[in-house]
């Protein structure tokens, strides 16, 4: 049975746009897939644990080694990288704060990097390859060539590096300017905005083909 990953992080509710595009996805994955089953991960209102000190060794020594807190903490990066190992596709809504990503992301990557579990610890080859990322990035802002913040775009550029020991190979589909409607200032840049936000709904909507459509 096809499996779907959708997992959203942005802290916006209702206001999201990265939520509203990760929607549409899974909307148009569901059509794709009668019958499938989709697991939900909400980051932005159920945040996961940073790896911290009481916790974060666990990923360093053996298991019979752990502490009680070392323990929980290994128990919960089984439990996320085997929902990834469970999918064949994987949904990420990624929003742009403060020039980076969510830190609810950043939880989320340090968790599935876990030696045996996302990547052999002799080979480094990864294990959670040969399954579908898709990625719906969302910025206020542009921050293409030639912007003034050219590069200032530090949530996409990473991703891949984060994920690499993983094998998880993310596709990206961007929509940009998304405060114009909301700052006075952008309200020059609306159609740009517009015309990104219909781009982005494009792609997704060709990312699969519907089982009507391929019968």
């Amino acid at each position: 049975m096809p499996h779907l990953l959708h997992i959203d992080s942005s802290i916006q509710g209702e206001r999201s746009v990265s939520r509203r595009l990760t929607a549409r996805a899974a909307d148009a994955w569901r059509a794709a897939h009668p019958g499938g089953r989709v697991t939900y991960r909400d980051l932005g209102r159920e945040p996961l644990p940073h790896l911290d000190e009481a916790g974060g060794l666990a990923r360093m020594m053996p298991a019979q080694h752990h502490t009680p807190a070392q323990r929980s903490s290994w128990a919960l990066t089984e439990q996320l990288v085997d929902e990834v190992k469970q999918a064949d596709t994987v949904l990420l809504g990624l929003p742009l704060y403060n020039f980076a990503a969510p830190s609810s992301v950043k939880a989320w990557v340090d968790h599935l990097i876990a030696p045996g579990l996302s990547y052999h610890p002799e080979t480094q080859a990864g294990l959670l390859d040969g399954r579908e990322f898709i990625v719906l990035a969302t910025r206020g802002g542009g921050y293409g060539a030639g912007t003034p913040r050219a590069g200032w775009d530090h949530a996409e550029p990473w991703l891949p590096h984060g994920l690499a020991m993983t094998g998880l190979q993310p596709r990206f589909i961007t929509a940009e300017l998304t405060l114009a409607q909301l700052n006075p200032a952008m309200a020059g840049l609306i159609p740009l905005a517009e015309e990104s936000l219909a781009a982005a709904e494009r792609a997704i909507d060709d990312l699969w083909v519907p089982a009507a459509a391929a019968a």
